[in-house]
């Protein structure tokens, strides 16, 4: 059982995207993706406001944050723009005194407030130190030989991806780590065996990645229509 002042949720953001230029600050139904992310962890239940952290670098980022009265842990350019050093991107390990970190993705405008501070909560709870969110799918899956490796029952006449063999693929927006992994340059787990982390299911739509401008539109859309009807 992980107590709940040991947890720090951190907001990541930078302004440097290359697929999409400003991606966080860029119109977005009205407002950005990171004026979105930062008043819906604002708006949590279960962690307390002291322990959430906006981590940026760029100052009209720091701007943003402000105004919505969130702490601001202020990142370095190296680590804004790094791309492989776990402890680069990672550098506020060095100066918050937390035993956990949850973070997730501000480029998922579906994500609720509820299903992060559900995920959130089973952290507290489970017994693992690493914690990743997954979407689950049934379907087929081949590898570069052409084996199928997901599974189905024999007597199917058919494929029907409803028998398929479950697998899971990373959501891309909810993530729980062990500070102390950080120094070692492990972040969420080492992957090498079962619940090493443990898999956290996510609603698919709710974890929709923005990462090219195609995308960047279908949620906006999405959020329009959806969203701001129920205010995540």
């Amino acid at each position: 059982m992980k107590k709940i002042n040991d947890i720090a949720v951190i907001l990541f953001a930078r302004l440097n995207s290359q697929r999409i230029p400003e991606k966080m600050i860029k119109p977005f139904a009205g407002t950005t993706l990171i004026d979105i992310a930062v008043e819906k962890i604002m708006k949590s239940r279960v962690i307390p406001k002291e322990n959430i952290y906006l981590y940026v670098y760029e100052q009209e980022l720091i701007d943003i944050g402000n105004k919505y009265g969130i702490n601001i842990l202020e990142r370095s350019e190296k680590s804004a723009n790094a791309e492989s050093s776990i402890q680069d991107i990672h550098e506020w390990h060095k100066s918050l005194n937390y035993k956990y970190v949850v973070t997730f993705n501000a480029c998922t405008p579906l994500l609720k407030i509820s299903t992060i501070d559900n995920f959130i909560t089973h952290y507290t709870k489970s017994s693992y130190d690493g914690l990743f969110g997954v979407i689950e799918k049934r379907n087929f899956f081949w590898d570069r030989e052409g084996n199928l490796f997901t599974s189905a029952p024999l007597d199917e006449q058919a494929p029907n991806t409803k028998t398929a063999e479950k697998v899971y693929e990373a959501a891309h927006c909810l993530y729980a780590s062990k500070t102390a992994w950080i120094k070692d340059d492990i972040w969420l787990g080492r992957f090498q065996e079962p619940n090493d982390p443990e898999l956290y299911v996510v609603d698919e739509y709710e974890s929709f990645d923005i990462d090219y401008l195609w995308q960047f539109e279908l949620a906006q859309g999405a959020y329009i229509r959806e969203i701001k009807k129920t205010r995540l």
